[in-house]
């Protein structure tokens, strides 16, 4: 493995060797590896593709290029709008509900856009906040829209209080009575159409299960996620059997990187979604099924030595967002053998670096990091520089380069 590190090292550098860092690439001979990849462990449906993981229209534009991609899940309201508008995509879904005035307004305004985004909506509080802002009558086209089914796990439920839950907080749409009482008030509600059904199930696509040196804890989580699954397929089955008692759905959405081939087994998924798996961050390095090969890497300079076995960069702390921890900092990557020191971590204007590595780097030498998340890097710079076979093939503007920061 120290091999193959050091002859991306080599690569990179030499690649990048005109630019100043700080700077950020993605290797594109890695990320088609990888879309190719995860369109395999789909199974033979079809992969939509997470925007937020990429930030980048223009990795968008080259992943839903390659057969097995189809539509995007934008993270917000006013994104999917954008990248209906640039011609991105005519097929959005809208990952999470939305109370953004301004892009409802539009969005019912314009047929086409109506046509192309899907609403995410969990309660009738969503629907009445529609109406509020573009009542049904004055809408181009009814608005299209989507249930979000909580997949989290609630074992015991009923004892303890129902307490005991293992996943993410999303929907209050847990049972399938429920999904359908939903269902059926917007098939009661003029200006609307329900089309489809989604269940991220966090606790499985986005939890590694084999932590580092962390042998038992990824015993019980491996345990936790296959009861998790069991549970979550018969019940998601029967909200899609309940749901299209009052609506046509035209699909059912789950999964991610992490759980990928496992989300598409289930016959109730109609599509699955994936796009951290295409940059290939640190947090799927704890993934015994499928790691991605890492793609995208962010490099700092080394502007002091305050000792002779220490090298202090320029930035770094490029933090991912989720619970405060160690695995949410950026990892020095390049050259092997660097490691953050735990009084200083990444900090915002220098990240002090030790480890075997750190004695022969000089003043100007660059540090190749990779992001614990995947799209969060392109949070922190306007441009991705795109390498291939060696050479820097082009360099693409993030969602930041193009003046846009949505969340």
């Amino acid at each position: 493995m120290a091999t193959e590190r050091d002859h991306l090292h080599r690569c990179l550098d030499r690649a990048t060797a005109h630019l100043d860092p700080p700077l950020a690439v993605v290797d594109l001979d890695a990320f088609d590896a990888n879309a190719t990849a995860l369109v395999g462990r789909a199974g033979g449906k079809p992969v939509r593709i997470a925007s937020k993981s990429l930030r980048c229209r223009a990795l968008l534009d080259r992943a839903l290029a390659r057969p097995g991609w189809q539509g995007v899940m934008t993270y917000t309201l006013a994104e999917a709008i954008w990248l209906v508008r640039g011609g991105v995509t005519d097929d959005a879904l809208v990952g999470y509900p939305t109370a953004d005035r301004q892009a409802l307004a539009q969005l019912a305004a314009e047929p086409e856009l109506a046509a192309a985004i899907c609403l995410m909506v969990d309660s009738t509080a969503h629907l009445d906040l529609i109406d509020a802002v573009a009542p049904a009558g004055s809408r181009a086209e009814e608005i299209r829209t989507c249930l979000d089914l909580d997949a989290s796990w609630r074992p015991l439920s009923g004892t303890f209080g129902g307490r005991l839950h293992i996943g993410t907080r999303r929907s209050p749409l847990h049972s399938p009575a429920e999904a359908g009482a939903l269902a059926a008030a917007i098939a009661q509600r003029p200006g609307f159409r329900l089309v489809g059904l989604m269940s991220y199930e966090a606790q499985i696509a986005g939890l590694g299960d084999a932590p580092p040196r962390q042998s038992v804890r990824g015993a019980t989580i491996r345990l936790l996620q296959r009861r998790s699954y069991r549970e979550l397929a018969h019940r998601r089955a029967a909200a899609v059997a309940v749901v299209r008692d009052h609506a046509d759905l035209e699909f059912v959405n789950g999964g991610g990187t992490g759980s990928i081939a496992l989300t598409a087994a289930d016959p109730a998924i109609t599509e699955v979604t994936a796009g951290s798996g295409l940059y290939g961050p640190t947090l799927f390095d704890a993934y015994r099924s499928w790691r991605p090969r890492p793609a995208a890497f962010f490099a700092l300079p080394v502007v002091r030595r305050p000792t002779a076995r220490m090298a202090t960069l320029l930035g770094g702390g490029w933090v991912a967002s989720g619970p405060a921890s160690r695995g949410r900092l950026p990892t020095p990557w390049l050259p092997p053998g660097l490691r953050l020191t735990r009084l200083e971590g990444a900090g915002e204007v220098q990240t002090p670096l030790t480890g075997t590595a750190a004695g022969s780097l000089r003043i100007g030498d660059r540090v190749w990091f990779r992001h614990a998340k995947a799209g969060e890097l392109a949070e922190h710079v306007g441009e991705l520089h795109l390498v291939e076979s060696g050479r820097v093939v082009g360099t693409v503007p993030t969602y930041r380069g193009e003046g846009r920061a949505f969340l």
